[in-house]
C-alpha cells in the first residue's frame, strides 16, 4: 500500500512484538503512532486483516488523522472488538472490503462503520484482493491523501 501514496507521505512499516492475541499488538500500534507524532504533523493508521482491526482498536485510543483498514476482521482472539472500538474514532474511517471474502469476519465492521457514516467501499474480491490489489491500494491513498 505505501508504494500507492504520493512521495511526499512518509510511510512507518513496523511488525509486531510477539503473539499476545491482539492485545500487545494494538499496544504495538499504539507506539508507533505516539513515536510517528513526535516526528510529523500528520499521522494516519492503515492495517489489513488482523492488522486493520489492531489499527482501528489503536485508533479508538490515539485519535490519528485518518484510519484505513482493509479487510479487517470483527474480533481479536484476546476478545478485542474492532466494530466496537469504530464508536470510540473521532477522526475520519475508512473500511475497504472484498465482496467474496470468506477468510475475516467482515460484515460486523462494515455494517458499524456505514452506521456511522465512515467511508465504506466494496470490492469485487476475496480477502487478498487478488486482480483487485491496485484498485484497493488506490482507494486507501486517495483517502488518506485526502484526510492527511
Amino acid at each position: 500500500m505505501s508504494d500507492a501514496l504520493a512521495p511526499e507521505v512518509a510511510c512507518l512499516r513496523f511488525d509486531y512484538g510477539p503473539w499476545d492475541e491482539g492485545t500487545g499488538e494494538r499496544t504495538d500500534a499504539e507506539r508507533a503512532v505516539a513515536w510517528a507524532r513526535e516526528r510529523y504533523d500528520r499521522v494516519g493508521l492503515f492495517g489489513f486483516s488482523f492488522g486493520g482491526a489492531v489499527a482501528l482498536l489503536a485508533a479508538a485510543e490515539t485519535d490519528p488523522g485518518c484510519t484505513s483498514a482493509l479487510a479487517p476482521t470483527a474480533r481479536l482472539p484476546a476478545g478485542l472488538d474492532a466494530a466496537a472500538a469504530l464508536d470510540r474514532i473521532t477522526g475520519p474511517v475508512q473500511v475497504v472490503y472484498g465482496e467474496r471474502d470468506d477468510a475475516a469476519d467482515w460484515e460486523p465492521v462494515v455494517e458499524r462503520a456505514r452506521g456511522l457514516d465512515c467511508e465504506v467501499a466494496a470490492l469485487s474480491a476475496d480477502h487478498f484482493f487478488v486482480g483487485q490489489a491496485g484498485k484497493a491500494a488506490d482507494r486507501v491513498a486517495a483517502f488518506c491523501h485526502a484526510h492527511l
